[in-house]
């Protein structure tokens, strides 16, 4: 990222601008007064900064300069929007005029939590974090990863909001820049992860932020979280993501496999090694290198392992030379390693090298909001073509089971139904009748209740207002009380 830009000194002051309004966008480019192109310039100038800039009040560029300052912000390849101090969306370039926009056409005059959120309120106000609330507090950029409601339907987006201040400091309009997340979806599809609970959201914010470094990541979570996909999600937001991922499953691994299997061996290393074998930590190159239930790793081998990550070398089993592998490293545990530790189970030197970046993976029952999303898009993977769905009751059943073995088990439990759903359609009399009913019910319920969770689940919600009130414990009065405060 840049650092600070020198003081903008070629523009008008602003102080007003959070009363102006821009003429509508077309193909052809911003559309304005002089006056507005002016300011526009100052909020175009603004973009290139990373962090805020002080707006000085005299006019020294000539009207091509100012031009010219708008162009960039026109061309910039990065969706990005103006708002003024009241959450209206002033102006809005090429680039989110073609990714949100609807016909090519910017919702200039709009507020954004309406536009992005479909509240009729601000976001901090729905529950939600709000950039431009936390911008406006601290007078610095700020980043927040949103769901915003766009053409094509839900997306995660990466949101950074970068205030703009007066020559007294104060804050007088905001630059937005929007970026797309590709790694999660807020919507069913047959791959990749899915989810759009605040749980899942923090978990996926933590993966934005590691997948272009070269940070050692480690992901912590219960059996059956999704701890591969994550892995492979980091792996295609690196810049290594056109090198191989090479998945190590420690568990159950000896010494000795352990060691061939990662290091290769040589031609008559042992007996039965009738040819040389290029071990997966070679193979993994110019890539990643995904080590799952790190926690299973024998702590004989663990100091073998240890040397290769620090030095990315190693030695084949029956072999003098030394092999060098440049691979970035995501480990991955359901085990407490911390308290490993304490009790010299698991190596701390290891424990530090492998943990530069945790990520703390949900259980299921943490993000039941995303059950209908996450059991559509298993039934899309399994059935392919031959669609299957669940009818609200049996959702509203699933809602309710505690789900230990977390998105496996309900993968396996999805799998048994559909086999009886002979008309497409997934009862409760098609689910395991021993499904039993989480002890946290009611906490969840109630996290579940907060006014931005509960925008979610009414898109989501395919049956009436009854059967959602129903699945949320309250009734249709709260539901309805509830759904006017967000203007729905």
């Amino acid at each position: 990222m840049r650092r600070y830009g020198p003081p903008v000194r070629s523009a008008t002051a602003i102080a007003a601008l959070s009363s102006s309004r821009f003429a509508a966008s077309t193909a052809s480019g911003w559309q304005s007064t002089v006056s507005q192109w002016q300011s526009l310039a100052v909020l175009a100038t603004l973009a290139r900064y990373p962090q805020p800039v002080l707006v000085m009040s005299a006019l020294s560029a000539s009207h091509p300069a100012i031009l010219g300052l708008v162009s960039y912000l026109e061309h910039d390849v990065h969706p990005s929007i103006v708002l003024d101090t009241d959450y209206n969306i002033l102006a809005a370039n090429a680039a989110y005029r073609r990714q949100f926009g609807i016909n090519d056409s910017a919702p200039l005059g709009e507020k954004c939590h309406r536009v992005s959120h479909h509240y009729a309120v601000p976001c901090d106000q729905a529950g939600e974090h709000c950039p431009m609330r936390k911008a406006w507090d601290s007078k610095v950029p700020e980043r927040v990863l949103h769901i915003h409601h766009t053409p094509r339907g839900p997306e995660h987006v990466d949101v950074e909001l970068r205030p703009i201040l007066d020559e007294q400091g104060r804050v007088v309009a905001f630059v937005e820049r929007l970026n797309t997340v590709t790694l999660a979806a807020a919507q069913p599809q047959q791959q990749g992860l899915v989810g759009r609970a605040p749980a899942f959201q923090a978990a996926l914010a933590s993966l934005q932020r590691a997948a272009p470094a070269q940070i050692p990541v480690l992901l912590q979570g219960e059996s059956g979280t999704g701890k591969e996909l994550f892995a492979r999600a980091l792996h295609l937001g690196s810049p290594r993501a056109t090198g191989p991922l090479v998945v190590v499953d420690c568990t159950g691994l000896n010494d000795s496999l352990f060691e061939s299997e990662l290091f290769g061996y040589e031609k008559g290393a042992f007996t039965g090694a009738t040819q040389r074998k290029i071990g997966l930590a070679e193979a993994a190159h110019g890539g990643t290198l995904f080590l799952d239930e790190i926690g299973e790793v024998p702590l004989t081998m663990q100091v073998k392992l240890l040397r290769l990550i620090e030095s990315g070398s190693f030695r084949p089993v029956g072999s003098l030379r030394t092999v060098h592998s440049d691979f970035r490293l995501i480990s991955a545990t359901h085990k407490p390693l911390k308290e490993m530790v304490a009790a010299g189970t698991f190596r701390e030197d290891l424990y530090y090298r492998i943990s530069g970046f945790p990520i703390r993976l949900p259980a299921l029952r943490e993000r039941v909001e995303d059950l209908p999303m996450l059991a559509q898009s298993l039934l899309q993977r399994m059935a392919g073509a031959n669609t299957v769905t669940l009818t609200p009751e049996a959702q509203a059943r699933l809602s309710l089971h505690a789900f230990p073995g977390n998105i496996r088990e309900l993968r396996n439990i999805l799998e048994r139904a559909r086999l009886f759903a002979d008309d497409g359609l997934i009862r409760p009399e098609h689910l395991p009748e021993d499904l039993a009913p989480a002890s946290s019910t009611v906490s969840t319920r109630d996290s579940r209740n907060s006014l931005a969770d509960l925008a979610q689940l009414v898109e989501q919600f395919q049956g009436p207002r009854s059967e959602l009130a129903q699945v949320l414990g309250i009734s249709e009065r709260t539901l309805y009380r509830r759904l006017r405060e967000l203007g729905l």
